[in-house]
C-alpha cells in the first residue's frame, strides 16, 4: 500500500504554529511565575504587614513548616458531637445551631434540637432558611473554623483525648455556615481558601488566631503570610472573645 505523502506546511503556517506554541508557553510560564511575583511585590510594598491586637497574637504563635505528627490524622479522635462541654444536654452541633441562627423554633418537646431559623451566612453572605429534615439539614453545616486535620499537624497529635475532644467540641472553634461553603473549605488552611464573602476574611482569620493561640497551635510560613496579608486591611481588627 503506498505511503501518503506527508503535506508540506507552508512558512506562513510554520510561523503561525510556531508564534502559538510561544504563545502557549509563554501562558505556562506567567502562570507558573505569577504567584512568586505577586509575592515579592507584596513584601516589597508592604503587603505582608499588620497592626492590630489580631495580628499581635499571630505573631506569638510559632512557625513550623514541617510539622512531623507522631501518627496519623483520624477526625475521630476529636469526638465532634460527642461530649456535651457545657453540660446542658444538646451536642455540640445543637448548641451552635441554636446560637447562630435567628428566628429559631426547636422541635416540639425539645429544648436541643433546632428545627427551623434563618442563617445570615458569613461564608458567602448568603441568608439561609433552615429547616430540619433527611435532605434539607445539610444545607447548614457546623464548621472547624481551625480544621481539625490542620489542628492535628500543628500541635494537637501530641495532645490526649479529653483535650482533642474538648477541641473537637469548643464553639469558639465552631460556625454554622453554608453546607456547600464549608464542604469546598474541606480542611484547608488560610493560605489556601478564604471565604467568598470577602468582608468576613478579617474576622475569620482572626478566630482562626484566637484559636490557635487558644490552643498553642502553630502556622505554617504560608499560613502566617496569607493572614498577615488579610490582616493589612483591617488595622483595627481583634481577636474574638467568645
Amino acid at each position: 500500500m503506498a505511503r501518503r505523502k506527508r503535506r508540506k506546511l507552508s512558512k506562513a503556517q510554520q510561523r503561525w504554529n510556531t508564534l502559538v506554541a510561544a504563545v502557549v508557553l509563554l501562558g505556562v510560564l506567567v502562570g507558573y511565575l505569577l504567584p512568586y511575583i505577586s509575592s515579592s511585590v507584596d513584601r516589597a510594598t508592604g503587603g505582608y504587614t499588620a497592626s492590630g491586637q489580631a495580628a499581635d497574637v499571630l505573631q506569638t504563635l510559632q512557625v513550623v513548616d514541617d510539622p512531623q505528627p507522631l501518627s496519623r490524622y483520624n477526625r475521630e479522635y476529636f469526638g465532634f458531637r460527642e461530649t456535651d462541654e457545657d453540660s446542658n444536654g444538646c451536642d455540640a452541633r445543637e448548641d451552635v445551631l441554636a446560637r447562630d441562627l435567628t428566628n429559631v423554633q426547636f422541635r416540639a418537646g425539645s429544648s436541643c434540637k433546632v428545627q427551623s431559623g434563618t442563617l445570615a451566612d458569613p461564608y458567602t453572605g448568603k441568608t439561609i432558611h433552615f429547616q430540619r429534615g433527611v435532605q434539607t439539614s445539610k444545607a447548614v453545616q457546623i464548621d472547624h473554623v481551625v480544621a481539625l486535620s490542620n489542628a492535628w499537624n500543628s500541635g494537637a497529635y501530641k495532645w490526649k483525648t479529653d483535650e482533642l475532644r474538648r477541641f473537637g467540641n469548643d464553639p469558639y472553634n465552631l460556625l454554622a455556615v453554608d453546607g456547600p461553603a464549608n464542604q469546598e473549605k474541606s480542611d484547608a488552611a488560610a493560605d489556601q481558601w478564604l471565604p467568598s464573602n470577602a468582608s468576613f476574611d478579617c474576622a475569620y482569620v482572626a478566630r482562626q488566631i484566637g484559636v490557635k493561640a487558644k490552643y498553642a497551635l502553630s502556622v505554617t510560613s504560608a499560613e502566617k503570610d496569607a493572614m498577615l496579608k488579610v490582616l493589612h486591611g483591617c488595622p483595627a481588627q481583634a481577636v474574638p472573645s467568645s
